[in-house]
C-alpha cells in the first residue's frame, strides 16, 4: 500500500505546489491516486493556511476529497493543530463527517485520549511513532495497541546518509508493535532511502508533499502524483533487488 501525503505542516513559504484549500486538496488527491496512491493522508488548513481540527473545516475537506476519490481518506490529529489535549478530544468529539483514519503520534501528551476518542467514534487509529522520541515505549506497553488500524512507523532522521539506520532501529524498537501492519516513511532527504527500504520489507509507505519536496535525483518535485508515481517505481525496483 502507498499512501499520499498531501500537504502537512507545509505552507505558502514551500511553494503554491502544496494544496491549501478544500478543492486544491481534492485536486491533488484525484490526480496521486490515478497516478496510484491507495490512500490519502491530508492536514486540513484554515484560510490563513494553519493545520486545524476544526469540524467545520475537516467536513469541508473530507467531503471535496470523498467527491474526486474512492479510496480511504485520513486525517491529522497531531498536537501542533490544537495544543491542549483535553481541546483535542473534545475537536474530535465534535466531528460531523468523519474521516477513514486519523493519524496519533504516541509521543505526545494525551495520545492515548485522543486514540479512544477516534475508536469510540469508529475512526481508524494510525499509531504515529516517531523516531527519536519515546513514541514506541510507550506504544508497546498501550493498552490500545490491538485496537489500531495500524502503525505509523515516521523516521524524522532527514539525512539520506543515515535515515535507514535510524529506520530499522525504529522498526526494533517496536518489535511486532501488537501484531499490527506497519506502514513506514520517512521525511526531507530521508524520505527516499526510507521508502526503499520499506519496498525491501515488503512494508507499506507514503511520499507526498508532506515528506519530501524533491524527486530522488535532486529535482524540485511538481505534484504529488509525480511524487507517487515515482515512489511506485523506487518501491518496485527495491523489491525487486532485494
Amino acid at each position: 500500500m502507498l499512501q499520499v501525503s498531501l500537504n502537512g505542516a507545509r505552507g505558502p513559504a514551500d511553494g503554491a505546489v502544496a494544496p491549501m484549500s478544500p478543492g486544491a486538496m481534492a485536486d491533488s488527491a484525484a490526480a496521486a491516486v490515478a497516478a496510484g496512491a491507495s490512500d490519502v493522508h491530508v492536514h486540513p488548513k484554515t484560510p490563513c493556511g494553519q493545520d486545524t481540527l476544526s469540524a467545520r473545516v475537516v467536513a469541508a475537506t473530507l467531503q471535496e476529497i470523498r467527491k474526486r476519490v474512492a479510496v480511504p481518506v485520513g486525517v491529522t490529529t497531531g498536537a501542533w493543530a490544537e495544543p491542549d489535549p483535553v481541546a483535542r478530544v473534545e475537536r474530535v468529539r465534535s466531528w460531523t463527517v468523519l474521516p477513514d483514519h486519523a493519524s496519533v503520534n504516541w509521543h505526545e501528551p494525551g495520545a492515548e485520549e485522543v486514540a479512544a476518542a477516534l475508536i469510540d467514534r469508529g475512526i481508524g487509529v494510525e499509531a504515529g511513532i516517531r523516531s527519536g522520541t519515546d513514541g514506541a515505549e510507550r506504544f508497546v506497553a498501550s493498552p490500545l495497541g490491538p485496537k489500531v488500524l495500524r502503525v505509523l512507523a515516521e523516521v524524522t532522521d532527514p539525512s539520506a546518509d543515515t535515515a535507514e539506520e535510524t529506520a530499522r532501529a525504529l522498526l526494533s524498537a517496536l518489535g511486532c508493535a501488537h501484531s499490527r501492519p506497519v506502514l513506514l516513511h520517512g521525511e526531507e532527504a530521508g524520505a527516499w532511502p526510507v521508502l526503499r527500504l520499506a519496498g525491501r520489507l515488503g512494508l507499506a509507505t507514503r511520499i507526498g508533499l508532506e515528506d519530501t519536496l524533491v524527486l530522488p535525483d535532486g529535482q524540485r518535485a511538481g505534484s504529488n502524483a509525480q511524487l507517487v508515481a515515482e515512489g511506485l517505481a523506487q518501491y518496485g525496483w527495491a523489491q525487486r533487488s532485494s
